[in-house]
């Protein structure tokens, strides 16, 4: 398959990644705004699979020209199978101490770079193509919260409500759109949450589910906010 990821620079996405290159026949776009953590990325892959087909990009989807990564795109795979929206930041402060531009830059991350990359790899999108969107527990209806959260949640929930709509909309193209919302995995943005914590539910193993759900959930779910959490956090 021919599969485009953000947020590959550390945690899930990375462990995606590195899951997805094992099989030598998918061809897969890796994006990331950290060079050296590209590179990283990249020689691990060869370490495990010197076939590989991985092309890593530095690209920050909130500010960068999409005109060039579509290009990018259409070079390396030409179309895509599979997009899995994973980048997303955490500001994680009291309410009454976040800023509007705290505010902004989650809903930025976390919603807005994903319609941008979604909206300018609709007409790359192949037949029977599905979108993951990477969400949160704490944006998921009735879940427990957690303080210094709202915003992140906020931003989460308003992802959740975009892939129901899209699933619907694209329905005559025959794209389907999910979405996973994450509960904990031991991963930088888990810890810097909530410092000590310690997940039942180690990086490589949601890595993992997340690349074999992108792969082969459209079979069975379209339109779908999926839970995926023993704990909350």
């Amino acid at each position: 398959m021919k599969i485009l990821i953000t947020g590959v620079s550390s945690g899930v996405g990375f462990e995606a990644v590195l899951d997805m290159i094992q099989n030598g026949d998918h061809e897969i776009i890796a994006l990331a705004r950290s060079e050296d953590k590209l590179k990283k990325l990249y020689e691990i892959a060869l370490g495990l699979n010197p076939e590989c087909k991985l092309y890593p990009a530095k690209f920050d989807i909130v500010h960068d020209d999409y005109t060039s990564l579509v290009n990018f795109v259409k070079q390396k795979v030409g179309t895509l199978d599979v997009l899995i929206n994973n980048a997303g930041q955490l500001i994680p402060k009291p309410f009454g101490e976040l800023s509007q531009i705290d505010f902004a830059a989650m809903l930025q991350s976390n919603l807005m770079g994903h319609i941008k990359m979604i909206q300018n790899m609709l007409p790359l999108l192949n037949d029977n193509a599905h979108v993951v969107n990477i969400g949160s527990m704490a944006g998921f209806m009735g879940s427990v919260k957690f303080p210094g959260m709202s915003a992140y949640a906020a931003s989460k929930a308003a992802l959740h409500a975009l892939t129901e709509c899209l699933a619907v909309e694209y329905t005559e193209r025959n794209i389907h759109f999910n979405c996973l919302a994450l509960g904990s995995a031991q991963t930088e943005m888990l810890e810097e949450a909530f410092p000590g914590y310690q997940s039942p539910v180690m990086a490589f193993e949601m890595g993992k589910y997340i690349a074999d759900f992108a792969l082969t959930a459209h079979k069975f779910f379209n339109g779908k906010v999926l839970p995926v959490a023993v704990t909350t956090p």
